[in-house]
């Protein structure tokens, strides 16, 4: 009886592993080139883009980000009431932008609550605050960081008709979210709409905020597109929007979260615009 040639098996079990190996890249390239086909002809019917702003456009470090914003804008007011107590009057504005149904707008419902600050009313607070977003906001910066994609894939949605609106969280003023739209290098487009706590009557993700964009820009919802990094972007679903979820360290999703239409890096949504 003759043995088998032990090089000969070697040999054959290599090159099964390169074939398989081949093969399953193959397949993965394969399945990545029909979803993207699935995503162009879903995009088909897309007039608007809605992009998030923190993590999605910009990398951002929020666990270093909200502290340092709250102990800055605390330290504005220092002179007038306990920093401490002050970032918990915040927290309690910030709960209530989050409970808000289009009753008024964001910034109404934060003066509500705010004022009068320790018995001194806004037109004398309010000026420290603007102050502040003047020229202490920018020391925040240092917690962000430039995504080189993110120009590319606004400038690309502009230059392919798209309608451009840049839908972050409204809780604060739209001069703080137009400085970071500039540190991401994206702050020169003409956008439909950029979100903030002036002109929003409800927080991402209340059926109100996306409500509100809709009729904004005339929009029905299927014809919109949320790309965004966190579940209260993918929420967007819900009310009949497409969505694209960019990973991000932000990123929160679990089994019960809404599942995105489709998902990559930023700088794969240039290439199915």
């Amino acid at each position: 009886m003759r043995h088998p040639n032990i090089g000969f098996i070697i040999l054959l079990a290599i090159k099964l592993i390169k074939y398989y190996s081949i093969f399953k890249d193959s397949f993965t390239i394969f399945t990545k080139i029909i979803g993207e086909l699935n995503l162009k002809m879903n995009l088909e019917k897309i007039k608007t883009i809605l992009f998030d702003l923190d993590g999605t456009l910009i990398d951002i470090d929020l666990k270093s980000f909200i502290p340092g914003y709250m102990q800055l804008l605390s330290e504005t007011v220092s002179h007038i009431i306990r920093p401490s107590k002050f970032i918990s009057l915040l927290f309690k504005a910030s709960n209530a932008i989050d409970q808000n149904d289009g009753r008024m707008t964001n910034e109404e419902l934060f003066a509500n609550v705010f004022f009068p600050l320790k018995g001194h009313p806004r037109e004398e607070i309010e000026p420290l605050f603007n102050e502040f977003y003047e020229n202490d906001f920018i020391k925040l910066r240092k917690y962000t960081e430039v995504k080189p994609e993110a120009r590319s894939v606004v400038q690309a949605a502009f230059e392919r008709g798209y309608d451009v609106v840049i839908a972050t969280t409204p809780i604060i003023p739209l001069t703080a979210i137009q400085q970071r739209l500039n540190w991401a290098n994206v702050g020169d487009f003409d956008y439909k709409l950029i979100t903030s706590f002036e002109n929003m009557r409800a927080n991402k993700p209340h059926r109100y905020y996306y409500q509100q964009i809709f009729d904004f820009l005339n929009c029905p919802p299927e014809a919109c597109l949320m790309v965004g990094d966190e579940e209260k972007d993918m929420k967007a679903s819900i009310f009949g929007c497409q969505t694209y979820l960019v990973p991000s360290n932000n990123s929160n999703l679990d089994t019960n979260s809404p599942q995105p239409t489709y998902q990559g890096p930023l700088e794969d949504l240039l290439n199915l615009l």
